[in-house]
């Protein structure tokens, strides 16, 4: 079966960086085990964009594998996918609902321009809870975080998709040197509920722009370069430690630097028509990198 994978990146920085996206945009004949060999094949969470289901009103339902499972929701795949759907023609309108596992997405597209389509999808309101104080220890242990490193704040498990874990720094050089025992990633996460934990520190408190790291639980690689859904997570996690405002202004979190691929992801609340949040906006520049015929 022949079929063609476009390798995009989403979220980078200044034309660099980002996170690295396998595409199948027709994937309606590949198998479960074909969407994972194609995760397996490239290193990479990877996107697949099958019909929507018989009777929705989505436009597309979107799949998302890691080498070592399929994932309820990606948000840079989903931004990459849709940015991709666009370049390519085959985008129906500006304003989308697409199908995942964690539910119904919303996309739309806010511009374009000479790199393409300018897209934003939805994420709901995120759940914020305090990690108990053993719970904590357990992620501080494992992070290699010492007590003068940690920001005045508590750890939280935060989720709009899924649950990682925010873990607040005193300072961008604390996160840079940051050295995870990655034999206790998996233990350490499920124990505490995560699928991945997210150490970050304030870079600009008035611009709204934080630095982040992202160890995922087990995905089959160690770090990743941008996480649309942790950010997401983390904007609301930086809403109920008041770092910032109820409102539209736009919260950047770069991510990738430690790794040589510098990514920048933007996350904006969703206010509803008496000015309450209702869940965000997430977004980011991204960019074809290959395509290949498997």
């Amino acid at each position: 079966m022949a079929f063609d994978v476009h390798l995009i990146s989403v979220f980078g920085f200044e034309g660099q960086g980002g996170n690295p996206a396998p595409m199948v945009v027709d994937a309606s004949a590949l198998s479960d085990d074909d969407m994972q060999a194609v995760a397996a094949d490239y290193g990479h969470e990877s996107g697949f964009v099958v019909p929507a289901p018989a009777g929705s009103d989505c436009d597309f339902a979107f799949r998302f594998w890691t080498p070592r499972h399929e994932m309820e929701m990606c948000g840079h795949v989903t931004v990459g996918a849709v940015w991709l759907l666009d370049r390519l023609g085959l985008l129906p309108r500006d304003h989308l609902v697409i199908s995942t596992l964690s539910g119904r997405v919303e996309a739309r597209v806010v511009g374009r321009s000479a790199g393409g389509a300018e897209v934003e999808i939805t994420q709901p309101t995120g759940v914020v809870e305090p990690l108990s104080q053993d719970a904590a220890a357990q992620v501080l242990s494992v992070l290699g975080v010492g007590a003068g490193d940690l920001a005045d704040r508590p750890l939280q498990n935060a989720a709009t998709s899924r649950v990682k874990t925010l873990v607040p720094l005193k300072s961008v050089e604390a996160l840079d040197g940051l050295a995870p025992d990655f034999t206790r990633m998996e233990a350490v996460c499920a124990a505490i509920g995560s699928t991945g934990l997210y150490p970050h520190a304030v870079s600009d408190a008035n611009a709204q722009v934080f630095e982040a790291r992202q160890f995922p639980k087990s995905s089959g690689y160690p770090e990743d370069a941008a996480t649309g859904i942790a950010a997401a997570a983390l904007a609301f996690g930086l809403l109920e430690s008041g770092l910032v405002a109820p409102d539209d202004r736009t919260i950047t979190v770069r991510q990738g630097r430690a790794m040589g691929r510098p990514s920048a992801i933007t996350v904006r609340f969703r206010l509803d028509e008496a000015g309450a949040v209702e869940g965000c906006w997430l977004g980011g520049a991204v960019r074809l990198e290959d395509a290949a015929a498997h």
